[in-house]
């Protein structure tokens, strides 16, 4: 187990506590238009499952997974539907979902693995589906209580959809924390739509 499974695993309910009635409308606002009616989405790295359960109960169908067990459980009694535990790469679904939701969690991995990761998961996404992901915003990775974060900013962001070849990004914007205690912190947003085969 890594070091950010095991801090998931040692604080699974203080994490859930603290962001499973966190208000993300105004985000899910950007994202959601741009998906069809009933349309499917991948919860990728679900966390809490707060927003599996907006996307819910908005008519969505979710499918949620999380690489954390602990989390995994949590969030699949939050949701009522199972969560499974799976890491980034073990999601093996083609051209299945309609959008991706990525909220905090591709940040855990290093700047490294990020291209080949939004390369993977994108192959789960139709042609012309929406991938939403957010992460801290700046400029170092670093390890912060047992987790890695890799922050991003505008430059970076650049570079990453410089690699990639299957996503057009679409959009990029800075939020503030949700939660109260955090206020001030920043995070970068970013919509990008799969690109569409036209040799169908």
């Amino acid at each position: 187990m890594n070091s950010t499974l095991k801090y998931y695993a040692d604080n699974a309910q203080n994490f859930f506590d603290n962001t499973y009635n966190k208000e993300m409308r105004e985000i899910y606002q950007r994202f959601l238009p741009l998906l069809p009616v009933e349309g499917y989405i991948l919860d990728a790295g679900c966390g809490s499952g707060r927003d599996s359960r907006y996307f819910l109960l908005e008519g969505y169908r979710v499918e949620a997974f999380d690489a954390s067990k602990e989390m995994a459980a949590l969030a699949s009694m939050h949701i009522d539907q199972e969560v499974k535990c799976l890491s980034f790469d073990e999601i093996n679904d083609i051209e299945v979902y309609d959008g991706i939701w990525a909220a905090a969690s591709l940040l855990h991995l290093p700047f490294s693995e990020l291209s080949k990761t939004f390369e993977h998961l994108t192959t789960t996404l139709k042609d012309g589906g929406i991938f939403y992901a957010s992460f801290k915003y700046g400029e170092n990775e670093y390890n912060k209580e047992g987790r890695h974060f890799t922050p991003l900013n505008q430059k970076s962001i650049k570079t990453l959809f410089s690699q990639i070849n299957t996503l057009q990004l679409l959009e990029i914007w800075l939020s503030d924390d949700v939660r109260q205690e955090r206020k001030g912190e920043k995070w970068l947003n970013l919509l990008a739509k799969k690109a569409v085969n036209d040799n169908s």
